[in-house]
């Protein structure tokens, strides 16, 4: 029997790490000894391991990656007794084993062999709860927001190789089928009840049993209209039940009969991708928002991609449109809506996706910095409400642009600096500067809290030294 560590890096993150989870039911299968934990634990460290799981997510989170690998390094009696797998590991492989000569595992453990010598395909078991169970759980300090929930993948892989997506790399096969019945069965078996359905899908539409998975989703209880009941202080609670595609869905494959089909579950939302700002897709993703809606899909959602190759234009007019649409359904009398979550590009790959630092062509250190900013005022949310829409990212163009080159805590506290007359001098003093002046490159350019211009040398420049 062995003793096993399962650890996941400190960074905040919504779900609970699935492999890691599978990887608990692997060993306790082979009768060892498993503890997870989230960041750093003295009393863990301090012990000595048969082997170290350290899963790892975005390549952005290199450093605090490399970090907990580095803390428990000495915890084991060979640093190749750590492994490492998830999406940093696999498409980073190369840096991580120059950096530690740690045991890495790429891609999927969707094979035989590849933890122990035995017949178990670790991706295909079901996955431990009871290790995010912090009632069980003594070691974890974490609470996941995403825990009452079934996680699951129906389909693994991705038909597309979209240059922005790490998927190609991490499931490079599309597997377009996966029984989730008997996992779901499983975990109510041991874990208890769920109350969601959250299946990791990259592309469930490119799957020819896409109507044998909607109906398997409906046999585990999440028909359209589904609740699930339970006892509580002497009282029957009903709560309404959700399936979220979470990585969404491909409009380019979405047909009136798979939109029927969606239609039959209790899918919230119905996440739609609205990555590109040219014509075509445009109108593709309309007609495909509006198929949806009439097929009394009211939950919409969509992830708008931004820093790739678009501009601050392009990601203005996808929100536009979601901002019309939803006005155009209220004036139908439609119950449907749509919450738009922009979602700002980083490299997969290379020495640019280590960190979030990463500025694409069309944009700059400001315009990024001030999306981020009106994202933290609405909880990264644009919501349906074209009246707030306007309030937040501007009436028109030119306005957003405008928004974009605010001081940020003019941008996050507006209403405050408005009353103050503030903002009014501010954008007089504003629409003076010459867009090849060096105050103008500075403001759009560079990290103004580290500069001291006083209020006479550069007027315009005070109102982002002392507003920050």
């Amino acid at each position: 029997m062995s003793n096993i560590l399962l650890i996941e890096p400190s960074y905040r993150n919504k779900y609970p790490p699935l492999a890691l989870m599978k990887i608990s039911t692997y060993h306790k299968l082979l009768g060892d000894t498993v503890i997870f934990c989230k960041g750093k634990n003295t009393e863990l460290k301090n012990r000595k391991w048969d082997r170290i799981y350290i899963t790892t997510l975005f390549t952005f989170h290199w450093n605090p990656t490399i970090d907990t690998i580095e803390y428990y390094q000495h915890s084991v009696n060979n640093i190749s007794d750590i492994y490492c797998g998830g999406v940093l590991a696999t498409v980073l492989h190369d840096d991580l084993i120059k950096k530690f000569p740690v045991t890495v595992t790429p891609g999927l453990l969707n094979r035989a062999g590849i933890l122990g010598n035995d017949e178990h395909i670790v991706d295909t078991l079901p996955p431990d709860y009871s290790i995010i169970d912090m009632e069980k759980n003594t070691y974890l300090k974490y609470s996941y927001p995403l825990k009452n929930a079934y996680i699951a993948y129906a389909t693994r892989g991705c038909i597309r190789k979209c240059p922005f997506c790490a998927v190609p790399t991490i499931e490079p096969c599309f597997s377009p089928y996966i029984d989730i019945k008997q996992q779901i069965d499983y975990i109510r078996t041991n874990f208890g009840e769920m109350k969601d359905l959250v299946l990791l899908d990259n592309n469930v539409l490119a799957s020819e049993n896409f109507n044998e998975i909607i109906d398997d989703i409906k046999k585990a209880g999440f028909y359209k209209g589904a609740c699930l009941e339970y006892k509580k202080n002497g009282r029957t609670i009903r709560t309404k039940r959700y399936v979220d595609f979470n990585q969404g869905i491909d409009a380019r494959l979405l047909t009136k009969n798979k939109c029927k089909k969606l239609s039959e579950i209790a899918i919230k939302p119905l996440r739609i991708a609205f990555d590109h700002a040219d014509k075509k897709s445009v109108d593709l993703y309309k007609a495909k928002i509006r198929m949806a809606a009439s097929y009394g899909i009211e939950h919409l959602s969509n992830y708008v991609l931004f820093n790739f190759e678009d501009s601050p234009e392009d990601l203005y007019n996808r929100l536009l449109v979601n901002a019309d649409l939803n006005e155009e359904f209220r004036e139908q009398g439609s119950n449907s809506r749509i919450f738009s979550f922009p979602m700002k590009y980083s490299p997969v790959r290379g020495t640019n996706s280590l960190d979030r630092k990463y500025i694409g062509v069309k944009w700059n250190k400001k315009y990024l910095r001030a999306v981020q900013c009106i994202l933290n005022a609405t909880h990264g949310v644009v919501g349906p409400k074209k009246e707030f829409f306007h309030r937040a990212f501007g009436r028109n163009l030119e306005e957003f642009l405008l928004i974009l080159s605010m001081p940020e805590d003019m941008i996050i506290n507006r209403s405050k600096y408005e009353r103050a007359g503030i903002t009014d001098r501010w954008r007089e003093d504003f629409s003076r500067l010459s867009e090849d002046s060096e105050q103008y490159y500075f403001i759009h350019n560079k990290d103004l809290k580290t500069l001291n211009f006083s209020e006479s040398q550069h007027n315009i420049l005070s109102y982002y030294i002392s507003v920050q």
